[in-house]
């Protein structure tokens, strides 16, 4: 029995946020941005509710904003597209738009 095609679409529309992070090259490994994520470093906010994510298994959808410190500075970011590979850099810049960091 195949899947309804809506059922279909809907698991394209999330991903996982340790595999998101990677394919968004804010982590060199996906075991780098599920350490992150494990460390309580990722911040998501989904429907204006945020949470700190503690599994890298949780899902981000297109429309989540994703606030985390990297290189000393923190990085707010709201999600586009899911992807659908580690692809070039221009690529990848594709996949978020830049938010203002809310002051520390």
């Amino acid at each position: 029995m195949k899947p309804a095609p809506e059922a279909a679409h809907e698991a394209v529309q999330s991903c996982r946020i340790d595999l998101w992070l990677w394919r968004a090259r804010f982590a060199k490994t996906r075991s780098l941005a599920a350490a992150m994520v494990e460390r309580g470093a990722i911040r998501l906010t989904h429907h204006g509710l945020q949470t700190r994510l503690d599994k890298p298994s949780r899902n981000v959808h297109p429309g989540d904003d994703i606030l985390f410190a990297q290189g000393g500075r923190l990085i707010a970011v709201r999600v586009l597209h899911i992807g659908e590979r580690r692809g070039p850099p221009e690529e990848a810049r594709a996949l978020y738009a830049a938010l203002d960091a809310p002051e520390a």
